[in-house]
């Protein structure tokens, strides 16, 4: 199999942008003449790759579109501004300054209006050219990859995004060295191409908002398939702080996306416990794979009532990997994620056919009923 592309580094997930419409055009008393309306400043999902891509075009970051024009004597209905249409990579969430969503552009070619024109002069106005909506918004954008890898500071997933990918993200021993997403692309022999993002280690808590955990969890809502990397030995967040088995670890994870969304467990989800390479770890996989095999039961026994998760996850896959050290079990992985998408993709398209073929039958019975009518 061949390795995979870069995508590029880290990028920038949440921009502030200003908007100005255009004023509206003054009308003409003498004439009764009627001022152009001011364009409006419009957002259109297109194809860009991210925020950094607006941000070349848009460097500036202010966006401003054409005022009405004044009636005239020659011309006693004044020429309405050009609107201002600005192009934004798919998956932009809008907000305004006080945090309310104003809308969301999935599809491209999704429009949605930031800042109306103003209306121009009337005699309701006294010909008075009205002014347009200037306002400060925000563009969040919700990463869309095929594959999210989820897991704990230092699990290792930088590391194995690097080796199961051409992504050069920042690897460390210590915790967060990623701050920001990283994607890679998978490449295949077959010239198949998936998609991962490294997301930012999460904490306990992050779905409290504890250590910007909304910020790092919003990424998964928006990918296919879940990828859970857990460190054989666990993971310990400080010294002051208790040490998590690797069994823990998966619970509390489990927990953290429960508490964020629910959707998100009804996602298919691997798990790749790295660092296979440790002494000991053969053993430790054991007891770890005979605890998934009775979860619910060890949940139970051995996990405080305020950490369980109400839901268990099941997993799709479990590949035990050695992201550094052995590119076979990566391999072996890599292949476990296309089966797992391809699995995905194979129920939604059959489920969309089926939807489709009763929407047909409802139309034709429908069309039926109508034309039994007129024979009545």
């Amino acid at each position: 199999m061949t390795r995979a592309r870069s995508v590029g580094k880290a990028f920038i997930d949440s921009i502030r942008i200003r908007v100005k419409a255009g004023c509206g055009g003054h009308g003409l008393r003498k004439y009764g003449g009627i001022g152009g309306n001011g364009g409006d400043v419009c957002l259109e999902a297109g194809k860009f790759t991210g925020l950094n891509s607006f941000l070349s075009v848009y460097p500036h970051k202010n966006i401003c579109a054409e005022s009405g024009k004044d009636s005239k004597k020659g011309c006693i209905l004044g020429v309405k501004g050009e609107d201002k249409t600005v192009k934004v990579p798919v998956g932009i969430t809008v907000y305004d300054e006080n945090n309310k969503k104003i809308g969301e552009l999935n599809e491209i070619g999704e429009k949605l209006i930031v800042a109306k024109g103003g209306g121009g002069g009337s005699p309701a106005t006294q010909f008075t050219g009205m002014l347009g909506e200037e306002k400060i918004i925000t563009l969040d954008l919700k990463l869309i990859a095929d594959v999210g890898l989820v897991g704990f500071p230092n699990a290792g997933k930088s590391t194995l995004l690097k080796s199961i990918s051409r992504a050069d993200p920042k690897i460390a021993s210590y915790p967060f060295t990623t701050l920001k997403p990283n994607l890679g692309v998978l490449k295949y022999d077959d010239l198949r191409q998936i998609t991962m993002a490294d997301l930012p280690g999460l904490i306990e808590g992050a779905s409290m908002n504890i250590g910007m955990g909304h910020k790092f969890l919003k990424h998964v809502e928006r990918t296919s398939v879940l990828l859970m990397v857990v460190d054989i030995d666990g993971f310990q967040y400080a010294p002051h702080l208790p040490h998590r088995s690797c069994i823990e670890t998966i619970i509390l994870l489990n927990k953290e996306l429960e508490l964020y969304d629910k959707m998100l467990l009804k996602k298919p989800i691997l798990l790749a416990i790295n660092k296979m390479d440790k002494t000991g770890a053969q053993d430790k996989l054991q007891d770890v794979l005979s605890n998934l095999g009775n979860l619910k039961s060890y949940v139970e026994e051995n996990i405080d009532l305020d950490l369980r998760p109400e839901t268990l996850l099941k997993f799709n896959n479990v590949v035990p990997i050695s992201a550094r050290y052995n590119k076979d079990s990566v391999f072996e992985l890599k292949d476990a994620v296309r089966s797992v998408l391809d699995e995905d993709y194979f129920k939604k398209s059959k489920g969309s056919l089926k939807q489709k073929a009763e929407n047909l039958m409802r139309e034709l019975d429908k069309k039926s009923v109508e034309v039994g009518k007129l024979y009545t």
